[in-house]
């Protein structure tokens, strides 16, 4: 059983920056990547970044391109995503996932392991 918990959203301005975290719990993260995605309400859930296990490989949607940085600490079974530069269109319930490989994926589907996701919403 996986564990995963974000935290650090909240209520920001336009221009602001923030940076959320999730925490993994009951296993090491291994060779496997990690992924943020974001849901809008009535939207679909989007990519917005991924980070391979060595950390040598990110990939980035182009709206969050040059903005926000992925990054994980394995020792500590934690992944962050600092945002920069925050716009109202980037409000959104963030969650985190994991999946069993060590390459990284732009598809949720691909993701086994979620956690319940943090609320950030950035105002005009």
């Amino acid at each position: 059983q996986v564990r995963m918990v974000e935290s650090g959203g909240g209520l920001v301005q336009a221009g602001d920056s923030l940076t959320v975290s999730c925490v993994a719990s009951g296993r090491t993260f291994g060779r496997y990547a990690m992924g943020w995605f974001r849901q809008a309400p009535g939207k679909e859930r989007e990519f917005v970044a991924a980070i391979n296990w060595s950390d040598a490989t990110t990939s980035y949607a182009n709206s969050v391109k040059g903005r926000f940085t992925i990054s994980r600490d394995n020792a500590k079974n934690t992944l962050y995503l600092q945002m920069n530069s925050l716009e109202p269109e980037d409000t959104a319930v963030y969650y985190c996932a994991g999946r069993m490989s060590e390459f990284v994926d732009t598809t949720s589907g691909r993701y086994a392991y979620w956690g319940q996701g943090t609320q950030v919403t950035v105002s005009s």
